[in-house]
């Protein structure tokens, strides 16, 4: 998948909301930027008054900002083209894409997270930032040497971090203590953080950095192949379409749902959502009648930009069960899938 890198005038002019679901797994970062460049990365920019403020302190760095938030990337785009920096890249991605697609192993010099959500609710944990599956992929994405730096104004989330940092191998505490709670050597305060300030909360601060100890090997994950089914049939789209029942199916860590199904000239499209461990895609299969007589191809429609992960080759698998059990002179004479 190919996108324009940056070039002489800066990111400014690359501002069409880049996203990690449409970027290239992973990412030639030297390629893309034109210029070979240690990486920072900060998750959760917010208004992204730091992530201008990395690309100030680090001239000779590339920064790369990860957000979800819709209006915070507005803002933070807004930041960068007013300063006119050149060496960031606001993006929108979740930190488990980023971290699982984008980024090769040992490639990210500083990792920045700046007052995370804690998610407290039990029922939202699954959401927290700081844990140990997430915590290990930061660690194998880091160089040797490599900074990680932690801020948070919830005592309870310091707590947690503190004993999920301590028990990392593969990182070594830079401080005195295993927080502290000024550290001026940031060069600023960020907006969230005068907030809590202004409040009395009280900041805990961490720094750590990445040691020889070596980690388990987390590769990148890359998309795989198109799936697609090509069978044969009696039913018509209007037969197949009346069959269709939304249904849900949790398989280990991915839960695939069927939502909906829609009725075109010569297709159906079947609306699904397949949640996996590093990603979340609501996409599309198409039901698209062939040149022969009674011949069908199911596949991945380009609507939302999918990409081919596991867990959308299962869900090709699932609903090509489906059709295929729809009536028993149903055949199947061609499947590319994930087996």
């Amino acid at each position: 998948m190919d996108v324009a890198a940056p070039g002489e005038r800066g990111c400014v002019t690359l501002m069409q909301k880049l996203s990690g679901q449409q970027l290239p797994w992973p990412v030639d970062w030297a390629v893309f930027f034109g210029t070979v460049r240690p990486l920072i990365l900060e998750i959760g920019f917010g208004h992204g008054q730091y992530l201008v403020h990395l690309a100030e302190r680090y001239p000779d760095h590339h920064i790369i900002g990860m957000e979800v938030a819709s209006r915070c990337l507005q803002a933070a785009e807004g930041a960068i083209e007013r300063q006119r920096s050149t060496n960031v890249l606001p993006i929108h991605a979740t930190a488990e894409m980023a971290l699982h697609h984008l980024f090769e192993p040992e490639t990210i010099s500083q990792i920045h997270i700046n007052f995370p959500d804690p998610w407290f609710k039990h029922k939202h944990g699954h959401r927290r930032l700081m844990q140990r599956d997430t915590l290990d992929a930061m660690v194998s994405r880091l160089v040797t040497g490599g900074k990680l730096f932690l801020a948070t104004d919830i005592r309870a989330y310091a707590e947690m971090s503190s004993q999920l940092l301590a028990s990392t191998r593969g990182l070594d505490n830079l401080l005195p203590a295993p927080w502290m709670t000024a550290m001026p050597e940031r060069g600023i305060t960020t907006r969230y953080e005068a907030k809590a300030l202004k409040m009395g909360e009280t900041c805990h601060y961490f720094a750590y950095q990445r040691n020889m100890v070596p980690v388990t090997p987390l590769p990148v994950i890359k998309e795989l192949a198109m799936p697609h089914i090509v069978f044969k049939t009696p039913l018509s789209l209007e037969t197949m379409m009346a069959q269709f029942e939304p249904s849900e199916f949790a398989e280990g860590d991915t839960i695939i749902r069927f939502l909906n199904v829609y009725r075109g000239e010569r297709a159906l499209l079947l609306e699904i959502y397949v949640k996996e461990p590093t990603i979340e895609q609501r996409a599309a299969f198409l039901v698209a009648d062939r040149p022969e007589p009674g011949e069908f191809t199911l596949k991945l429609s380009a609507l939302g930009h999918p990409r081919p992960t596991v867990g959308i080759h299962r869900a090709a698998a699932l609903l090509g069960d489906w059709l295929i059990g729809l009536d028993p002179a149903n055949v199947v004479l061609k499947r590319s899938l994930l087996e």
